[in-house]
Order: structure tokens, then sequence, then C-alpha cells
């Protein structure tokens, strides 16, 4: 699969990756969200919206923080699984509604309330927005069909 557009080699696309990307490093990166949790919820935002590059550096970059196969192969069936803790479960949930906005419902309030149980206010933020900002990279990488499966861990990692 070739992409629509090499995101890569346009100045303006890497104008916008490098603003999208500083908005989580302050938001996401230093927070006290814990790492597996984060990408965690960045997968299973990406298999709702069906987005193989994020799935594939997700996956890649969750297995080298020490994720287990398990736990990433139950991601979509997290309600059914039984090696998520309550906090995952609850992050899960708003990400799933945080990421099915045009079905209409909103966040219910006790989806909020789970999170909140478990969430002081800088991480409900932090999780805001690490829904938000990888619901726009699957946005812009579904749009653009950039393929997956060529990812590299901390391939894009800046340099602090």
């Amino acid at each position: 699969m070739e992409p629509r557009i090499n995101p890569f080699g346009n100045p303006l696309a890497l104008k916008m990756f490098k603003h999208l990307t500083g908005a989580g490093m302050a938001l996401v990166t230093d927070s006290t969200l814990p790492e597996s949790l984060q990408e965690l919820v960045k997968i299973r935002a990406s298999q709702i919206n069906g987005c193989g590059a994020c799935l594939d550096m997700h996956t890649k970059e969750a297995t080298a923080a020490g994720e287990t196969s398990v736990r990433l192969a139950l991601v979509g069936a997290w309600r059914e699984a039984t090696v998520y803790t309550d906090a995952e479960r609850a992050a899960l949930a708003l990400t799933e509604y945080g990421t099915r906005l045009a079905d209409g419902y909103g966040i219910p309030d006790d989806v909020w309330e789970a999170a909140a149980k478990h969430f002081d206010e800088d991480q409900l933020i932090a999780l805001t927005g690490l829904i938000a900002l990888i619901n726009a990279f699957n946005r812009i990488n579904v749009v653009l069909r950039l393929p997956a499966g060529e990812y590299k861990v901390g391939q894009y990692a800046t340099k602090g």
C-alpha cells in the first residue's frame, strides 16, 4: 500500500506533526499516567478507527515497554478479559466513548465518574488529551493511507 501523500516529505505536514507531538509531550509524556496505560488507550482508539499505522507503532512500543502479548491481544475485548485493572478498564471505557463521539452518546456520567475514581484531575486532563491526540493521528494516517508494518520502536522519539 502506498500513502496518498508522504507526510514525512512535506514541510507543512512535518510542522503539524511537530505541534501534535509537542501537545502529547506536554499533556501525556510529562504526566503521571503509566506508560502501559497510555499505550493501551492508543491501541484501543486505533482499533476502533482502523488505523494500522498507529496499531503497528503502539503495539511495538507497548511490547518494548514490557506489555504482555496476552494483554495486547485482548485490548479489543477488555470488558471480558480478566487481565486489566479497574483503572485500566475505566480508561478504556473513556477511550471508547471519546473515540465514538459520532455515535451521539457523548461521555455518560458513569463512565466519567469511574475514571475520576482512579485518576486525579491532572491525569484526567492527560487522559482526555491523549484520547484527542490519538484520534487526530488516527484520522491523519487513515486519510493519507499510511501503511503499517515498517515501524521500529523509538522511530519518532524526540530528543529531549
